[in-house]
């Protein structure tokens, strides 16, 4: 029996833009929330599998980093992308008040503000690539590009090990 996947705020941003994607539920463990987790629930790839970090810089405040699920955000790239001398990943506290999405949720489409938004480099190497949705349980799956355009991001390098 297929339940119907309601549509999130992130998805009628996309249908509104007229961006092709595709909605992949995939099963939630509240005790892993992480993207290994969701690429292994999908059977993809874990470098095609995005997640999405909200951060806070000295400088320009608040700014999001899209990376891949096996990748650690690398605080001193990030920093220097995005113009400051320090940044560090927001309290998770923040994270709902700020963005409108939970942990494990968080979309780089449709938060409450528009924040400067930044993904990694690797993502042009794939065909399309997985983001959430805006809700535990549900990913998009897009092309980067069009992910790029629709969230005004720039391509980045954010990780250690390039």
């Amino acid at each position: 029996m297929k339940s119907k996947i309601s549509k999130t705020n992130a998805c009628r941003l996309l249908d509104q833009k007229k961006i092709p994607y595709e909605l992949v539920p995939y099963e939630v463990d509240e005790n892993d929330l992480g993207a290994q987790h969701i690429a292994d629930q999908l059977g993809e790839d874990i470098h095609q599998v995005f997640k999405t970090l909200v951060l806070k810089g000295d400088k320009t405040g608040h700014f999001v980093c899209v990376i891949p699920g096996c990748d650690e955000v690398d605080l001193k790239k990030a920093a220097k992308v995005t113009g400051n001398k320090s940044c560090d990943l927001i309290p998770m506290k923040e994270l709902l008040p700020l963005t409108g999405y939970i942990r494990g949720g968080c979309s780089p489409v449709g938060m409450k503000k528009s924040f400067p938004t930044y993904i990694h480099a690797t993502c042009q190497q794939f065909e399309f690539i997985y983001v959430s949705a805006g809700v535990r349980g549900l990913q998009f799956k897009l092309a980067p590009q069009d992910l790029i355009q629709v969230a005004h991001m720039t391509v980045a390098e954010l990780t250690s090990g390039e």
